[in-house]
C-alpha cells in the first residue's frame, strides 16, 4: 500500500506492506500532477514499513527516475538500512537531485524545508 500526500512543492510518500506496481503508478500520477505547477519538485519517501517490492517495480522505478532525472530539487529517504543502498543507488544513478537518508520524518522534512 502507498500514501500520497502533496503540498505545494512537495510529494509526502509512505509505503507500508509490499509495494505493488498499481501503487507506484499512482505515486507517477501524483508526481506528473504536481510538476504542472512546480518546475522542481521535493520528494519525501518513507519506506520504513516497506516489506519488499515486484520487479516490475524495479523496472518502473528506473524508468520514470530516468525520465524524472531534473525533475527533482531534494529527495529525502527515510529508511531503515535495509532499503538504503538500493533506494539511494537509484536516485544518484539516474537524477540530479540532491538526495540524503534520514532515520526519521521529522529530520527528513527539516532537511526538504532548508533553502537551496
Amino acid at each position: 500500500m502507498i500514501a500520497v500526500e502533496e503540498q505545494k512543492d512537495t510529494v509526502k510518500v509512505g509505503v507500508y506492506g509490499q509495494l505493488t506496481l498499481e501503487d507506484y503508478r499512482r505515486f507517477e500520477q501524483a508526481v506528473t500532477k504536481d510538476l504542472r505547477a512546480s518546475p522542481k519538485l521535493k520528494l519525501l519517501l518513507d519506506v520504513r514499513a516497506m516489506a519488499g517490492f515486484t520487479i516490475d517495480v524495479a523496472w518502473e522505478e528506473i524508468k520514470f527516475t530516468r525520465a524524472h532525472a531534473h525533475d527533482f530539487r531534494r529527495i529525502a529517504i527515510v529508511t531503515p538500512e535495509q532499503w538504503g543502498p538500493w533506494v539511494s543507488w537509484v536516485s544518484a544513478a539516474f537524477s540530479d537531485a540532491e538526495t540524503a537518508l534520514f532515520e526519521d520524518p521529522a529530520s527528513a522534512e527539516a532537511w526538504l524545508a532548508e533553502r537551496r
